[in-house]
């Protein structure tokens, strides 16, 4: 069964990868990612599962039940946390696809497959197969309408499969048994929005607006309502709406760098003046770059400047993660970015910007990390170049 469960994973990355392929070449659009923590989690159960069924502690009948809720769980998890997209480009469209085909796929197998009939004899379900699975689905509902989650999950599978018109009449469905779900509103605006021809005037926007009327809070109905508001060209408006999201994602995260430069895109086309920031350049020195690898974490930050006579606080006053992959990398650290409720970058008149490439991946420096220092610099300042070019001992 381990083997099985290997190999089909594999597979499926090597789909995925060359049938994605095309959509990774842009630009990456900022959106709101899922929990990979919670993710690694519902793994580690599953190779639990799979080593208690070798070492014969677990029935094979118990096994195969404990593994379906289990992935039925994580599919929910998963499928909960929506990435949030700002103008419908970039990557996060072929990532919601990365992810989302697997996990639907076997969510709908759970709902209307036969689970108990893998064996590592077995494929996984071809596209044929899958949109069989669909069918069945929504063969269950015809028979049982009133389940929500199912019409819920019956919407994602179709929007997965850009089958757009029937999302959007699975989501319909659900809105007029569960019509305060603010998630499922908004869900049912962007659907809505593909078959509008990815605009989100006229009804969509009206869905966007009840679903934050429900929920102010709700991330997915606030990266919508700004785009909505950007299409119309209230970039105001657009600023406004985006700058509610930065306290709803982690501060320091690519999430929230990424919302933050939105806002000051938006900004600059209002005429409004952008949150102020320090801003620069960050570069790898060419001597190091055998020591790191793309996927290697970068933490960069700024902290307030030693001051004769003042104490400054050991922690940064602002940061955000990038990965080796991203250098050079643009910077703009701002009061958005504030890792410390309470310590901001205007709140002090000179920054030090460092950058660490840390080889484990924590925050903590850790000997063998890669770092680099500007000298300090006025919290405003521009075109600050911070080179990667020492190893933490």
């Amino acid at each position: 069964m381990t083997v099985f469960w290997t190999s089909a994973l594999v597979l499926a990355t090597l789909v995925l990868a060359y049938v994605l392929r095309p959509l990774l070449r842009n630009r990456p659009a900022p959106s709101v990612s899922r929990d990979s923590a919670n993710v690694a989690i519902y793994r580690d159960q599953l190779r639990e599962l799979d080593g208690d069924l070798a070492a014969g502690t677990i029935a094979q009948a118990d096994h195969e039940r404990a593994r379906a809720e289990l992935q039925a769980r994580m599919l929910e998890d998963v499928s909960e946390k929506e990435e949030v997209e700002r103008k419908g480009t970039g990557r996060a469209p072929a990532w919601v696809v990365g992810v989302a085909v697997p996990l639907l796929a076997l969510g709908i197998y759970l709902v209307a497959g036969t689970p108990r009939a893998l064996s590592p004899q077995l494929q996984m379900p071809d596209d044929a197969q899958i949109e069989a699975m669909v069918n069945r689905l929504a063969a269950k509902l015809r028979e049982n309408p009133d389940d929500v989650e199912g019409w819920k999950l019956l919407g994602r599978s179709y929007t997965v499969l850009g089958r757009f018109d029937q999302a959007v009449a699975a989501y319909a469905k659900a809105a007029e048994r569960a019509p305060r779900d603010s998630e499922l509103l908004a869900d049912f605006a962007d659907a809505l929005a593909m078959v509008h021809g990815q605009r989100l005037a006229g009804e969509p926007e009206r869905l966007v607006q009840r679903a934050l009327e429900i929920d102010p809070a709700n991330l997915k109905a606030l990266a919508l309502a700004g785009t909505a508001a950007y299409e119309r060209r209230d970039y105001a408006q657009a600023a406004e709406l985006w700058s509610r999201m930065l306290p709803l994602v982690p501060a320091g995260s690519e999430d929230a760098r990424s919302i933050s430069e939105n806002v000051d895109e938006a900004r600059k086309l209002a005429g409004i003046a952008a949150q102020p920031g320090v801003r620069g350049k960050v570069r790898l020195s060419a001597r190091l770059k055998g020591q790191v690898r793309p996927d290697d974490t970068v933490y960069v930050f700024a902290r307030a400047a030693p001051s004769e006579g003042k104490q400054v606080p050991p922690m940064p006053l602002a940061a955000f993660k990038a990965r080796v992959a991203d250098l050079p990398l643009d910077f703009n650290l701002n009061d958005s970015m504030s890792v410390v409720q309470g310590l901001k970058v205007s709140g002090y008149s000179r920054v030090i910007v460092g950058a660490r490439v840390s080889k484990s991946g924590e925050a903590k420096p850790q000997s063998g990390d890669l770092l680099g220092q500007s000298k300090p610099v006025a919290n405003d300042a521009r075109g600050v170049d911070v080179v990667i070019d020492q190893v933490v001992r």
